[in-house]
Parts: structure tokens; C-alpha cells; sequence
């Protein structure tokens, strides 16, 4: 059945984390009969059994809404709910690209937060039209009226018009979707051109193959039709298209203006990048749309197969699992303690973290992940810099003439009561102060520059429990700075492990080199013998620690008598125990690894 492009609406729901996007999501759904009553529940939209257990939204979700306006007009809302944590910034600037149109979410009682302003500065970016929801006005605790003028002031929009909602009881639903489409504008695009599709996310399926999401910018597609991907000039045969429901329902066709997924029997799995234009084959568009830029990751760490025989098992689940998040790269390395695995890149600490569980999750595999790094830039005294993002992969410190490491323009926002906890903590992490601003009554702005090595460690909670859970946070690449950096090893019966190695300033490798070999001394577990544990800058150990041997007692049996006899057996135990420490290898647990990210402060 075809639409009238005038009563098309895409849009998706901006917000700070927790203020209420996929909750309002479910709110939609049930007032346009999205879903029967058996099928809704709560955080409908969040389909990975990972966000509903964190209760956090990871991947951006659309679906499809039918809605009778007053104006006797049925209108076709494509709804997409996206994310509300910094580090799946690229899953909603990737949505923003599908849509005209944005709910900017705001709670009642906490106001505009770091992520709330990131999100709408993106929307306005993208030149889309911000309709202003002022969330929770049922809490106690809710201030509209101050919430409104935060919006004018700190987000720069006007908030006049902002709706004031109750997502969880239900409150004013009705006017948001009346909003919708009297102030969202429809999309634009030519019904009879070739088709111009934009591909926003794709994942892999073992009997359909690629399954990739479109938003149709001219033209349609239908089953039976020739297509081509404008990067890789490869030719398919469109096999279903469909819309979501938000469960994929085939359809006839996918016209201008819509929002759905195509399938087309793509089997090699690098062929389908998002961001790439589809269009007709050999009828194809003039120019391919403009995509998305390359995303660049800021945190790297190795994954290597507990089980070495599961290394290609893994590599396939890279592969499959980059189609449905292109924001992570990864490429092949080697360590001497864990063999072979891959070193891979993301957007943060959250972001490591469920890719870490999905791959462990979704494809079965048992993984050791070693610490996260950043990027450094390592100037040479023969000219020229090399970038690294391995410590085991720093050139020696005689051939080093300086090393930078890249920085973060952070955004605080805290109640004023925690303005001396906060600034105490981004102190102690190497931060540089740039300004304070005052937002309202009760709560500031504080811009930071800091070390991003610095936030890879527990910065963030440590920010939540300093401001009892009020703070938030923000941040940006900034630049380059050259810092007095040393490599920290660690070494194991006296072989250093490439895995636990670490860059950090030399004024405190000496500190958490004791701190660390005191964590490993309990983490690692003892065996038959001795194990001493050193951390090392270059040629110095700056701290040792032995983990004590199981020790048998031989001499259980001998019953008084001569001595000598018992000494004997001592010495012959002795004698295995030097053999066994020469050919012995240290079983390193994961804990080993994950101790590298806690700090002692």
C-alpha cells in the first residue's frame, strides 16, 4: 500500500541516559496499536538480552507507527530510538542521517545533563527539527518551569513549545505525536528517480546473509530488482524487502520516505558497509549520498581466544559482529604470553566492555581481554613518529625522544554541593582547568582538558559515587601533548608478560608498580613452586613480590631415626622444584588483566 510522501514522518528520540527515551518509545507504541497488549513490555525496543539486563539502550532501533491524525490523515511515523551513553555517540549521529525531525527528551528533576547537550548540538548539526519533551513532571522533585529555561539558555533552543509528559504513567502522549506531525517536516525526495538509498546498519544472518537497514531517499525497491552498493560496484538481486514492526514484516515494495531493511543474498560480509549508497543496477544514480565520516577509535585493547584453537572462530565473530557495529575495528597480533588474537580498537570503556560480552554471549567464544591503551605518538631521535597502541610495542626509551598522548575536552555538569569532589578528582587525573559556568541556582558546568588515559581507569564511577550519583559527563577529542611517560612491565618467574605491560607518567610508575604486584600476588594462584612477581621500569625493578609454593610434606612418613634421611628428601624435593620453576609456566586468570584498570588513589 503507497503512502503519500506528505504523511511521512521520520524521526528518532534524543536524551541523556535514563531520562526516559525507550520507556516514551513503548509509550508511542501502545497509542498507536504499534503492538497488541500480550506482546508489550517494558523497554520494548531494547531486543538484546544485554540492554535489558543493564537496562541501557546499545543499538539504535526503528519501527514503523500507524497514526489517524485529527486532521483525518493516517500517517506513517518511522520512530527510532536511539542511545543515551558518550560512547555510542556514532549510533545516533548514524540515526540522525534516517530522520527530519528529533524529540530532544529532558528529565523534569535533573534538568539538561553533559549528553542531553551533546545529542541536540548533533540534531542541530544535522539541521533537524528539535521538538522539546520535558519528561517525569509526575516526580516530586520536578521543576518544568526551571527545566524550560535551561533549555533556552544552556541548549540554545526555544522551549516555549516544549511538552510537558509523564512517559512512565502515560501523560501527554498525545500532544507529542500531534507535535510530530504538525512540526516535523515530511521528507523530500523524487517518487520516479533511481533509487538512492542510504545503508544505516546491517547484520549477518547465517541463512539469509546480510540483512542491511535503509532509509529511501528516491525511488523504490522491490523483490526481483537488480541493486548495486555505489563503494564496492558489486550487482544483487533484491530477494525481501520490509519494514519494522518493530519485528522485520515483508512488504510489496519500500517507497521515498521510508525506513525499513533489504535483503539481497550479500554473503561476503565486507561488501555490505554502512554508510554506502544502494541504488538500481545498471540504472544507477547519479551521485551516492554523502554517508558517514570514518569513525576513529580511542581505546584498544587485545582480545585473544582463552582456547587457542577458537582464534578463527573468533575472527568470524569479529567480522559478523563489525557488520552490526562499524564504530570497533580490529586487526591480527601476537603476544608471547597469550599467543595469538586480535588487537582492537572502540569508542570507550562501555563500548569494550559489550563487545567484550557479546562476543562471549552470542557466538560462545571464551576470550582474555588485556588492558585498554590509547594511541600514543612516540617521537623518534632519528626523525619522524610512530603511533602505539600496544605498550609491548614501545621502542626503547634510549631511541625515544618524546611521546604525546592524546587528551579529552571534558563537560562536567554537578549540583554545587560537589563542585570541590569533582574538580579534586579531575586534579589527581592530570586535568588542566578551562572554566566553570554557572547553569542554574543549584548546578555548574566544568570544562576540563584531561589525559584520555586517564578516564580508561574508573574515572567515571569514581565521578558518580563523588557526586552521589548526580554528576555527569561529556567529552571530545582534543589534541596532542608531549608528557614524561615510562613503559611499566611486569614479570613473571622473572619473563615479562607483553599483556600486563602499561604506559604512564614516570612520577607515578613507581607507585602503582607496588600497588600492582600486590593485586597479582593475590590473583595469581600458587603452584608446586615459587613465583616472583616484579614490576619494572627499563632495567629497574621498582617492586617484588613472591607468590609461596604448595609445598608437600615428604617427610610425613619417615618416623624418627637418622636425620639425614629426612634432609635427603628435602634436598630432592628442593632439586625437582628449581627444575619445575625453570620449565614452569604461570597460568595469568583474567583478574590479572582487568586489576590494571582499578586505581588506589
Amino acid at each position: 500500500m503507497s503512502t503519500n510522501l506528505q504523511n511521512i514522518r521520520n524521526f528518532c528520540i534524543l536524551g541523556h541516559i535514563d531520562h526516559g527515551k525507550s520507556t516514551l518509545s513503548d509509550r508511542l507504541l501502545e497509542h498507536t496499536n504499534t503492538l497488541a497488549e500480550r506482546d508489550m513490555r517494558e523497554q520494548v525496543l531494547d531486543l538484546m538480552e544485554l540492554e535489558r539486563e543493564r537496562g541501557i539502550t546499545i543499538k539504535a532501533t526503528a519501527v514503523k507507527l500507524r497514526y489517524p491524525a485529527a486532521d483525518g490523515n493516517l500517517y506513517e511515523l518511522n520512530l527510532i530510538d536511539t542511545p543515551g551513553h558518550v560512547d555510542f555517540t556514532y549510533e545516533v549521529s548514524r540515526s540522525l542521517a534516517a530522520c527530519e525531525g528529533a524529540i530532544l527528551i529532558v528529565d523534569a528533576a535533573q534538568g539538561v545533563e553533559a549528553q542531553t547537550l551533546a545529542n541536540a548540538y548533533l540534531a542541530i548539526d544535522s539541521e533537524l527539527e528539535i521538538i522539546p519533551v520535558i519528561n517525569k513532571i509526575d516526580l516530586p522533585t520536578a521543576r518544568p518551569d526551571e527545566v524550560k529555561r535551561q533549555i533556552e539558555e544552556v541548549v540554545g533552543i526555544p522551549a516555549d513549545e516544549a511538552l510537558l509528559v509523564s512517559a512512565k504513567a502515560g501523560l501527554g502522549i498525545p500532544a507529542i505525536l500531534a507535535a510530530i506531525v504538525n512540526r516535523v517536516p515530511a521528507p523530500t525526495g523524487e517518487t520516479d528517480a533511481p533509487l538512492k538509498a542510504l545503508v544505516l546498519d546491517s547484520v549477518y544472518n547465517n541463512y539469509r546473509g546480510v540483512i542491511m537497514y535503509t532509509r529511501i531517499f528516491d525511488g523504490s525497491v522491490a523483490p526481483g530488482q537488480k541493486i548495486q552498493l555505489m563503494q564496492t560496484k558489486r550487482a544483487y538481486e533484491v530477494e525481501e524487502v520490509g519494514i519494522f514492526t518493530p519485528q522485520m514484516q515483508p512488504t510489496s515494495e519500500l517507497l521515498t520516505g521510508a525506513v525499513g531493511y533489504l535483503i539481497a543474498g550479500i554473503r561476503e560480509i565486507d561488501k555490505a558497509k554502512i554508510g554506502d549508497t544502494i541504488t538500481h543496477h545498471p540504472q544507477a544514480t547519479l551521485s551516492p549520498l554523502p554517508g558517514y565520516r570514518e569513525i576513529k577509535p580511542l581505546v584498544f585493547s587485545g582480545l585473544y581466544p582463552a582456547d587457542t584453537n577458537q582464534f578463527h572462530a573468533l575472527r568470524e565473530a569479529l567480522d559478523k559482529l563489525r557488520l552490526n557495529d562499524a564504530s570497533f575495528s580490529f586487526e591480527p597480533e601476537t603476544s608471547v604470553a597469550l599467543g595469538f588474537g586480535f588487537r582492537c580498537g572502540f569508542l570507550g570503556l562501555l563500548h569494550m566492555e559489550i563487545i567484550h560480552e557479546r562476543l562471549e554471549r552470542e557466538f560462545g567464544l571464551a576470550l582474555v581481554r588485556t588492558a585498554p591503551s590509547v594511541m600514543y605518538r612516540v617521537y623518534l631521535k632519528s626523525g619522524g613518529y610512530v603511533p602505539v597502541d600496544n605498550p609491548a610495542y614501545l621502542p626503547e626509551l634510549q631511541d625515544v625522544d618524546r611521546i604525546e598522548e592524546p587528551y579529552v575536552n571534558i563537560d562536567i555538569i554537578v549540583p554545587r554541593d560537589y563542585i570541590g569532589n569533582a574538580m579534586e578528582l579531575c586534579q589527581k587525573r592530570r586535568g588542566v582547568y578551562k572554566r566553570m559556568n554557572q547553569l542554574d541556582a543549584t548546578r555548574v558546568q566544568l570544562l576540563y582538558e584531561l589525559p584520555l588515559s586517564e578516564m580508561l581507569t574508573d574515572f567515571y564511577p569514581k565521578l558518580k559515587s563523588l557526586t552521589r550519583g548526580y554528576g555527569s559527563l561529556e567529552y571530545d577529542i582534543g589534541t596532542y601533548k608531549a608528557e614524561n611517560l615510562v613503559k611499566l612491565d611486569v614479570l613473571l618467574n622473572g619473563k615479562p608478560v607483553d599483556a600486563l605491560s602499561t604506559i604512564l607518567p614516570r612520577e607515578r610508575a613507581e607507585t602503582r608498580g607496588k600497588g600492582l604486584v600486590s593485586k597479582l600476588k593475590e590473583l595469581i594462584p600458587r603452584q608446586m613452586f615459587e613465583i616472583p612477581i616484579q614490576a619494572a621500569i627499563g632495567n629497574k625493578i621498582v617492586a617484588r613480590a613472591s607468590v609461596r609454593p604448595l609445598r608437600k610434606n615428604v617427610t610425613a612418613k619417615c618416623y624418627g631415626g637418622d636425620v639425614t634421611r629426612k634432609r635427603k628428601l628435602l634436598e630432592r624435593q628442593k632439586e625437582g622444584k628449581k627444575r619445575l620453576k625453570q620449565i614452569g609456566n604461570v597460568d595469568v586468570p583474567q583478574e590479572a588483566f582487568t586489576a590494571m584498570l582499578a586505581t588506589d588513589e
